[in-house]
């Protein structure tokens, strides 16, 4: 690539920084769309948030990706909010505005993409959602948007869960050892949204009980590495079909440099991308 006067800086704030995959999405998204621009890392600490913010606006750095630990905190440094960002009340991406940054959630956007790419469908339908991080709030919001009929929240700490979900309609919360309290009835779609798992800990899993994947339709865990996951492995064990979060972590990318740059990523480009990250 050439940098010359009217090449764009975008980048990524995140505190640890050094393992993300973005700067190559969004380069290789840059080379094929023939953009002129460069997408860089910035270690960036929590005391450091704000000043950072201010400092790319004012180096006219067009937008940020916000990773780990900033998503909540940089709601306080953006001048306006997208709707998805005011409701889930996180932030993954920012874009320059006149007056500021404007904050964006493609988290679930990136969600709800790979969700129709496997032609899982969620409407009136039951769903497990495992976790109440960040991720798991950015789901909650897409199963909400798309009509889950009911949705059991399972998570290590039942009363941080309430705090999050427990004013949503439809929504039951558990603990993980109470995944038992779930009807057996019915066949349920499981989202897995806790980082129990991912690599190097790819040998573990949130449920350790067996007889909890008799109760999973199709599952979508989070991480994509490892490749399979326990929690993928157990519900494929059954017959049944199970996906990792690449797709998402692509779509996510693809839907935030829609944003930066103000234009569509074609499918065939897309679908370059996940190529290229999972040869």
């Amino acid at each position: 690539m050439v940098i010359d006067g009217h090449t764009a800086v975008l980048g990524v704030l995140g505190d640890p920084i050094e393992h993300t995959g973005s700067p190559a999405i969004h380069n290789f998204l840059a080379e094929k769309l023939g953009d002129n621009l460069v997408y860089v890392p910035f270690h960036v600490s929590k005391k450091g948030l704000s000043d950072a913010v201010r400092g790319a606006y004012e180096l006219n750095i067009r937008g940020l990706n916000i990773t780990v630990p900033h998503k909540e905190a940089v709601l306080q440094e953006v001048t306006e909010l997208e709707d998805s960002a005011l409701a889930i009340g996180a932030v993954n991406t920012v874009v320059r505005s006149r007056k500021g940054y404007k904050g964006f959630n493609t988290d679930f956007s990136g969600f709800m993409r790979e969700l129709d790419y496997y032609s899982v469908i969620v409407y009136n339908k039951p769903v497990i959602l495992l976790g109440a991080g960040g991720a798991a709030k950015a789901v909650m919001y897409a199963l909400q948007k798309i009509g889950a009929s009911r949705i059991y929240v399972l998570n290590r700490s039942k009363s941080k869960a309430r705090e999050i979900f427990g004013n949503l309609k439809n929504v039951e919360i558990l603990g993980f050892d109470e995944w038992n309290k779930i009807p057996g009835n019915e066949q349920y779609i499981c989202i897995q949204c806790t980082s129990v798992g991912l690599s190097p800990n790819d040998g573990e899993c949130v449920i350790k009980d067996d007889e909890f994947f008799d109760l999973v339709s199709v599952g979508v865990d989070l991480i994509y590495k490892p490749k399979e996951t326990v929690f993928m492995k157990k519900i494929r064990e059954r017959g049944r079909d199970a996906h990792n979060g690449l797709r998402m972590l692509i779509y996510q990318a693809v839907s935030a440099y829609e944003i930066f740059m103000d234009r569509e990523v074609p499918n065939d480009i897309a679908e370059a991308l996940y190529e290229k990250l999972d040869p």
